[in-house]
């Protein structure tokens, strides 16, 4: 499940050549910071000891003619198009990706508009099939990604809706699946996990416990849906009794069972 990326960044260029690794734009931006010319914010900020703030942007200068002109889409001298997309409110020159600016967020969005809808308690543009079918938490864009710990509202990088409602690059969250399964913030399973957990039924079936054990049993907290239950203890995991997980944590010591000693 996808949110929207967030759609702006880059490098420095040099001189004459069109846009950066991550544009194709046929200007410079003026920072009102520090006057100097960038082909983006982010080459800006990677270079400089401070931020520039995109919003701020009243001139760009056109790699052609070189002409420091208003912020505007076309070269007001000699006709170059500065980008097929051009938001005027975030200064977003690049070629059409179907982009669109969202008020709510307040920033440019990857599109097309009509495959997103902006939910007003998450804070963030969110795909249509998810639209009544995803878990709300409250701004939950304005916190920074649990694996990398950078940005996550205003990342280009596309982000992932977790089933708990929790949010993950899109990168992270891959790299997250080869070592483990679980939502980092809250451990609840990243996935659908019901196949594996019939799996684990039949191994647990085939792998009985020593005789010192066949009557323990241990208190656990499942992860998946917070219940509480009393199972029979088994090294390889303990499956909650009332959603069938074997996501869970023991939460108290082991123990004999009196009525089976």
């Amino acid at each position: 499940m996808a949110a929207s990326a967030r759609e702006d960044g880059g490098r420095g260029q040099e001189h004459g050549r069109r846009g950066c690794e991550h544009y194709d734009r046929g200007c410079l931006l003026k920072a009102p910071c520090c006057d100097k010319l960038y082909t983006c914010r982010l080459c800006h900020d990677s270079n400089e000891d401070h931020q520039l703030d995109r919003f701020k942007v009243k001139e760009v200068q056109c790699i052609n003619c070189e002409k420091i002109q208003h912020a505007q889409q076309i070269c007001e001298e000699c006709s170059t198009l500065f980008g097929e997309y051009y938001c005027s409110i975030c200064h977003l020159f690049d070629k059409d990706k179907k982009q669109y600016h969202c008020e709510n967020c307040g920033i440019c969005r990857i599109g097309p508009k009509e495959d997103f809808f902006h939910c007003l308690k998450c804070n963030l543009c969110l795909a249509m099939n998810l639209q009544g079918k995803h878990k709300c938490i409250e701004n939950v864009s304005r916190q920074n990604c649990p694996i990398c710990l950078e940005d996550i509202h205003t990342s280009r990088i596309v982000a992932h809706v977790l089933p708990c409602g929790h949010l993950l690059h899109r990168t992270c969250y891959e790299e997250m699946l080869k070592e483990g399964y679980r939502c980092p913030l809250c451990m609840h399973s990243a996935l659908d996990m019901t196949r594996y957990w019939r799996q684990l039924d039949d191994e647990v079936a085939q792998t009985p416990m020593p005789s010192e054990y066949q009557n323990m049993t241990v208190d656990i907290l499942c992860n998946d849906c917070n219940g509480r239950s009393t199972v029979q203890f088994h090294i390889l995991g303990m499956k909650c009794n009332i959603c069938e997980s074997y996501n869970t944590a023991q939460a108290g010591g082991c123990r004999i069972s009196l009525d089976q000693q």
